[in-house]
């Protein structure tokens, strides 16, 4: 590239292939091909749905890798033919709700529901290209979208988003190059689904094949409240699901105590606590800080007693069996409670102690590979968002 004398502002990205050189042209996103937005097939004819095979994405099915393969819902042929299709390589983005920005591409002729809208593109843009030139450029793009309770880019809007653009090899080798690494994202994602089932199958199988069982309420006791301040702590929060939830750096809601705290349980490593009357009850997690807290009384807390692991209640927690009992003992119409009293009626297979440190150390050698494939995927993750910010305008 020539010398830029004057300290002109150019149009070209920070990393670039040393082959090509001049500017990026400014474009829109119309100019990368046609925009379409999807639409839904009428539910109330269920034909449209039974036994479907045809592709049909809605926002749940964006976001998590980049070729779309699934869909949550399929379309029979005639429910298909209902729909607004797109073909192979076109890029899908949500333009409607809480989780607008979500992206993907057709592996294959599909369609989108209405809060998508797809670009096909031309013969004059590569389509991996455009996905990762909108990709990088969505933060941006969310100054358009309307200030209102559902976050909104109208057709009109999205397709005069403003993007760049360059020759079709600059393009083609970018994609290509980017593209190699979201499929080692995807397979690192696989890798860690495998995992994820291969862990949740064994728990689920150990405590199946156990023949003697108790109930919670002979190997668990309530911890009484004490009157004792104590430090800061990290409460457990609610997710979305139900069964153990793992303490971690995620729960963001905190509490510190007060002087008064009469009402507040202290609460050690390896004790448990969960909330009773929350829509996810059963949600349970063991605390697992250096350091004992004080939990509000919105919570339950209790610990194991006699030759039970807490480790290895822990994984009962995370079990099937136990999130099916749970079901069976909810009580409450508007608001569901599962009370401590049902909780100690669950039964939980009981195995020797030597044979739950067998388990517990089993699974944990499982996790500590789960962990470290995680680590993995948050840095390919990282590198992919560096090049992208690197590689574009």
């Amino acid at each position: 590239m020539a010398a830029n004398k004057n300290n002109k502002a150019l149009n070209v990205p920070h990393l670039r292939f040393p082959e090509f050189c001049g500017e990026w042209k400014d474009c829109s996103i119309q100019d990368y091909g046609e925009v379409v937005t999807g639409n839904t097939p009428p539910t109330s004819h269920a034909e449209y749905y039974e036994n479907g095979t045809y592709l049909w994405a809605s926002p749940a099915d964006l976001g998590i890798n980049k070729n779309i393969t699934e869909t949550k819902t399929k379309l029979s042929l005639s429910g298909f033919k209902k729909t607004k299709n797109i073909p192979k390589g076109s890029v899908l983005v949500t333009c409607i709700g809480s989780t607008i920005g979500k992206m993907g591409m057709a592996t294959e002729t599909m369609a989108s529901n209405q809060q998508i809208n797809s670009i096909v593109v031309n013969d004059k843009s590569n389509c991996d290209f455009v996905y990762y030139a909108i990709c990088r450029a969505f933060p941006r793009y969310l100054a358009e979208v309307g200030v209102q309770a559902v976050p909104i880019l109208s057709k009109s809007n999205f397709e005069k988003l403003p993007n760049y653009t360059t020759c079709r090899e600059e393009q083609d080798k970018i994609g290509y190059f980017l593209n190699l690494l979201d499929e080692r994202i995807a397979t690192q994602n696989k890798i860690i689904e495998k995992l994820e089932t291969l862990i949740k199958g064994i728990v689920d199988l150990s405590y199946d094949n156990s023949a003697t069982t108790k109930k919670l309420g002979n190997v668990i006791a309530q911890i009484s409240q004490r009157n004792k301040s104590g430090k800061e702590m990290v409460v457990l929060s609610v997710n979305n699901k139900q069964g153990f939830i793992e303490q971690s750096e995620q729960f963001e809601e905190r509490i510190i105590a007060s002087d008064d705290t009469s009402n507040y349980k202290m609460v050690c490593i390896n004790d448990f606590a969960y909330n009773p009357a929350r829509i996810n009850v059963g949600s349970i997690a063991r605390l697992k800080d250096k350091e004992c807290g004080i939990v509000s009384p919105m919570y339950i807390c209790f610990r194991t007693l006699g030759n039970m692991l807490p480790e290895y209640l822990e994984l009962f927690f995370k079990t099937k069996q136990f999130a099916l009992d749970v079901d069976k003992r909810l009580e409450g119409s508007v608001r569901l409670c599962l009370s401590y009293e049902g909780l100690c009626e669950i039964a939980i297979p009981i195995i020797a102690i030597e044979k739950q440190k067998t388990l517990v150390e089993k699974i944990a050698s499982l996790y500590s590979k789960l962990d470290i494939e995680k680590k993995f995927l948050r840095n390919y993750k990282m590198q992919k968002q560096y090049l992208l910010s690197q590689m574009f305008i």
